[in-house]
């Protein structure tokens, strides 16, 4: 395949995952009966501009439909990250009542809630139909739609430009990366600021967060790779900060190359620096992960089957993308998980992709009263912990499976 940035054929390999579904694929009772779509799923990195990025297999119309089941808000701490991030962006950049604040890829208004409530105009664009009426329930302006540079456009013709744009986990979610910053740089006033945060790369790999891939995720970033693609597209990033949200992220800082005024901050040079110093542009840094993917599955494999000789239960919390990348490339069926809790009304009721495993409400947790309780979104694990301490009291332990397989009391 050709990189989706600078179009250099692609072939150092990452990870090869086999074959399975999406992981946001959730399925009905009726859709259990019908055949089930499989793709291959395998990560290679661009060797000439280093974006890490999935093989070309998955449409976004597909992967992003109306009835996309992941809502943001069900997160305590993504809504306490958000909620500071707006303070911390008014302080900084001295966003007020006159300034146009832009939420790309908005889901359901997490963020942009604190923008309305110090009443700072804002808009939020968003394509999938269940977010997005989520999001309006808030009283925030959306338009439903994909961005990229002819929206950009049509919004920058009708006076819609903004002092602040912000891109929170959606840059790995473009299959057109070019075109999606192109419409950052359009959309921006002279002086506006765009913010981007997503998972870093160098976390993924020394943290083996191997689940994080999936076909929703079509790029796997570092500073380097983001700073070429940004200048390519008239975009220059002038700071960078390091978060430990998801696993380790970065917001990156960003202002249009003609018009920007904010000096560049010695801490883009010293995270570009340390990222070489790792390895980002080496080709021996990707390989060797799979036997790590690999060793993850099968310590997996083994915790399931000693519990299940020693007529142990096992059940999952969460069921996120995450967790459909770990057991579909574990092969594992109800057999083995009997089920999976989600707060997620629009989740429940429903099966996992490939695995078929039903997903059901924290009640049923306690009745069923299973032994082990699996946590899916390690991410926030010790917010499940807290919330789900109860199951200690017949016994119940939790488990976490990356970077291995933790029983955790």
């Amino acid at each position: 395949m050709k990189c989706r940035h600078c179009g250099v054929e692609v072939t150092l390999l990452l990870a090869d995952l086999g074959s399975v579904p999406y992981a946001n694929a959730y399925l009905t009772e009726q859709m259990l009966h019908i055949p089930e779509k499989w793709f291959p799923l395998r990560i290679l990195s661009c060797e000439s501009c280093w974006l890490v990025q999935t093989e070309d297999v998955a449409q976004a119309e597909e992967l992003f439909s109306a009835d996309y089941a992941y809502f943001s808000g069900f997160s305590n701490s993504w809504l306490q990250h958000c909620e500071h991030y707006v303070a911390d962006m008014i302080r900084r950049f001295g966003i007020n009542e006159q300034s146009h604040v832009i939420e790309v890829a908005t889901n359901d208004g997490s963020l942009l809630q604190y923008v309305t409530a110090r009443n700072i105009p804002c808009t939020g664009i968003e394509p999938t139909a269940s977010t997005a009426n989520a999001a309006k329930v808030k009283g925030i302006n959306i338009i439903q739609d994909f961005f990229g540079s002819d929206l950009a456009r049509q919004l920058t013709n009708t006076n819609k430009q903004a002092d602040l744009m912000i891109a929170n986990n959606v840059l790995a979610h473009v299959p057109n990366i070019n075109d999606f910053i192109a419409g950052f740089t359009l959309l921006l006033k002279p002086h506006g600021v765009a913010t981007f945060e997503f998972p870093h790369l160098l976390h993924l790999i020394s943290g083996k967060k191997f689940d994080t891939m999936y076909h929703e995720h079509f790029s796997y970033l570092s500073l380097t790779a983001v700073q070429q693609i940004f200048i390519a597209n008239g975009l220059t990033v002038f700071d960078v900060e390091e978060h430990p949200i998801h696993g380790g992220s970065l917001r990156v800082f960003a202002q249009r190359t003609n018009t920007g005024k904010h000096a560049i901050s010695p801490q883009v040079q010293k995270l570009l620096q340390h990222e070489t110093q790792v390895g980002i542009t080496n080709r021996k840094y990707y390989l060797g992960f799979q036997n790590t993917i690999n060793q993850i599955k099968n310590d997996f494999l083994r915790f399931l089957l000693e519990a299940k000789q020693q007529d142990k239960t096992v059940a999952a919390y969460g069921a996120a993308a995450k967790g459909n990348t770990l057991i579909n490339y574990a092969g594992i069926r109800p057999d083995l998980i009997a089920f999976v809790v989600d707060r997620n009304p629009a989740k429940q009721g429903k099966f996992l992709p490939g695995s078929h495993i039903p997903i059901v409400d924290e009640q049923h947790l306690t009745v069923a009263k299973p032994d082990y309780l699996l946590i899916l979104p390690w991410n926030i694990k010790n917010e499940i912990i807290k919330q789900m301490a109860h199951i200690r009291e017949w016994g119940g332990q939790f488990v976490t499976l990356i970077p291995h397989v933790e029983v955790v009391s």
